[in-house]
Order: C-alpha cells, then structure tokens, then sequence
C-alpha cells in the first residue's frame, strides 16, 4: 500500500498535458497558455495625462504666475502640438503629452481668467505625467507557459490587440457512479435505496476546476454490465472518474471489469484515512486514457479526488502548478491520530482559524457540506489548540 505522496507521484508522472488549441480571448478565461507572449504596446504607450488640468513646463508653473493658455489637447488623436514657454495647454486625462511640457497642473490648483491661468499651487516636473511603458513595456512577459488566463489578464492581453492565444485543450470527463441502491435525484426511493450524490458532487468540482464537457454516468452492479460501461467510456472519453465498486467486496466490479478490457490498475489501495480503497490506470493505445476509481463514500470519494485527481486534472489542462492549495492557520482544538493511515480531518477555516467540523466519519456528508479545508494528522501525531498548522483550503 503506497503514501499519499508515492501515490501522487506516480499518477502524476503518467499525465501528458492534452494537445494545443487556438481559441478566442474571451473563451480562454479559465484556460492555460500553451505558449509564451510578449508585448508589442507599451502601456502606457505614449506620454500622457493623469488628470483633466494644463500641460505646463515646471518651471514656468510657479506659485502667481500667469500664463496664456494657446491650445487644446483632448484623449484621442494626437494633435502633435509644442507648448512655447511661459504658457499652458489645456488637457484631459489620457491625452497626449504636448512637446516641451513635462507636468500636469489639476484644474482644481489654478483660477482661469478668460484666455489665462493662475497657479495657486506649483508643480515639480513629472507630475501627474504618465511615462510611456511605466506600465509594462514592449517585450516584457505577458503570458507563461501553464499560467492560468484570468480575466485581469484578458485585459492586458486585449491591451495588445491579441484576438485569439494557444492554450491546452480541456479533457473530456466521465463520471461513472456504480451501485444497485443509487437513485437519480428526483427518483421516488424505495426502501434500502439512497440518492446518488457522489456523481453530482464530483460533476460540480469538475466543473469549478473548468471542465466543461462532464458527462455523468450510472451502472449497476454487474460484471457484465460494468465491462459495457467501461467499454464504451474508454472509446471516446479522455478520463473516466468512477465512484464506488473499487473494493474488494462480492458486488465490486471495478478491478476485474477493467482486467477484462485490458488494463490492469497501477494503483490500488492508499495508506490515508478516508480514502483508501483509490485506484488509479493508466492506458496509452489506441488513445490516452486515464482511470480513477474513488471509494463510494461520499467523504472518502471526495477526498481521493482533492488529493489526487484535482492535481491530475490540472496536469492535463497545461497547468504549471498544480500543487495542493495550503494556507497557515490556528487550530482552535486538541486533534489526535492513533491510526497507522495520516488521517484528512475536514473542517472550517475562517480569518486565520482552522475548525474540525462535524462527524469525522466517511458517510458524513452534511459535515463535509459544512467545511472548506482538510487537515492532514499524520499517523500517530497530536497536535494541540492553538498549534500553527497548515490547511488544505477547498471552496474559499
């Protein structure tokens, strides 16, 4: 049975990032640049001013002077105008800077008088002067290879008149929940039988890390059907994310399911709590595949998933980081492990606080509901209230 940490590595050493696509600014928000970009504009990408006021030289602009204002200089196109000395230029914010000035006076520090300005409080020069590239400048780093496309950074990538970038493409996900209890949510139940909530649930946190094509799937609880199942899954679908029937029970069918297709796990059983019955194949011909099978508990199949599929996934998406999120915190009780497995508590993580919450039970969905970050115990460790420790933040 392999760590956490032996256990990542090894399905992290068997992703490839999926192929590169061209798409749409707009559409890459959420994505991750297969490619780096430069700048071709500086920004700002002309001298120009920060306030509505007039364009002097310093020297000129000094406490009850008066100088004539000649022109006017409004955002838009440059006028190419010269500003002779001892007089202003009427300017508004974003206009070009006229030659020779190299200040800007707010209208509010001046009293105009007709054609005329007096200056009630001096200026130094360079004030309230945006420089060309004091922003970014031609050549800098917009776009990494593996970043993620936020929509600040569409802004400065649309600054640069870019209309379409690379970025990986997304992988195609299936989510297969199997057992002869589930029922579809909206389904009337009959006696013995629950609602399937893990294929929801998974389907959410896929979509929330930005897959969009989430397909979810049920099977029951049969060889022969789960082969089919597999089967068909494994002829179109990039990933295929099962919930429950990875045990060793008589009605799991998972193991000897995919050993009939061919693909024998690689991975097979985890030393955490919850989550220890996690699976993991990887298939290469006649197309890449990756399988992970989670436990049915909706707590342990949750946790396998931050764990290990969440990094994967990113992986597959181009990602440069795909790391378990971790933030210091407080924790407000007394926590023990006398287990032999390192022990994921879930809990609430508030300004700076780390609370466990709820019943520590694989079932416990409501307190899994009720909770934004994991701790780790580590087998055989105590950690007292007030420790420093670090939290793994989901839903923050």
């Amino acid at each position: 049975m392999l760590t956490e940490t032996e256990a990542r590595e090894l399905v992290l050493s068997r992703i490839t990032a999926c192929g590169i696509e061209s798409v749409g600014l707009i559409d890459s928000l959420g994505r991750h640049g297969a490619a780096q970009l430069l700048a071709d504009v500086a920004l700002p990408g002309f001298d120009n001013s920060q306030v509505d006021g007039y364009a002097v030289r310093a020297q000129d602009a000094v406490l009850g002077a008066r100088l004539d204002v000649v022109a006017e200089q409004s955002a838009g196109v440059d006028r190419h105008l010269t500003l002779p000395a001892g007089k202003a230029i009427r300017i508004f914010t974003g206009a070009p800077l006229p030659v020779n000035a190299d200040a800007v006076i707010m209208q509010e520090d001046v009293t105009r008088t007709g054609p005329s300005i007096e200056i009630n409080e001096a200026v130094t020069a360079g004030e309230h002067v945006r420089r060309t590239g004091s922003d970014l400048c031609r050549g800098q780093v917009l776009l990494r290879p593996g970043q993620p496309i936020t929509a600040t950074l569409i802004g400065v990538l649309a600054s640069q008149g870019i209309a379409t970038l690379p970025v990986h493409r997304l992988p195609t996900v299936s989510v297969l929940s199997t057992g002869d209890e589930l029922m579809a949510p909206g389904q009337p139940l009959l006696p013995g039988q629950l609602y399937n909530s893990n294929g929801p649930m998974l389907a959410a946190m896929l979509a929330a890390l930005g897959v969009k094509d989430v397909q979810i799937h049920h099977c029951r609880d049969d060889l022969e059907a789960t082969i089919q199942a597999l089967g068909t899954l494994a002829g179109t679908r990039d990933v295929i994310i099962i919930s429950g029937g990875v045990s060793v029970g008589d009605h799991d069918h998972i193991k000897p399911a995919l050993q009939a297709l061919g693909m024998t796990p690689e991975l097979w059983r985890v030393k955490i709590k919850p989550g220890k019955p996690f699976l993991f194949v990887h298939r290469t011909q006649p197309r890449p595949l990756y399988v992970f099978g989670l436990p049915g508990n909706p707590v342990s199949s949750f946790v396998t998933y931050q764990l290990f599929v969440r990094s994967a996934l990113l992986k597959l998406m181009g990602a440069a980081d795909f790391a378990l999120p971790a933030i210091e915190a407080e924790l407000t009780g007394a926590v023990e492990n006398d287990g032999g497995r390192a022990h994921y508590l879930r809990g609430r993580y508030a300004h700076g606080r780390f609370s466990p919450s709820g019943v520590q039970q694989s079932h416990a969905l409501f307190g899994l509901s009720q909770s934004n970050a994991l701790l780790l115990v580590k087998p055989g460790e105590s950690i007292s209230a007030g420790a420093r420790v670090m939290v793994h933040p989901f839903d923050l």
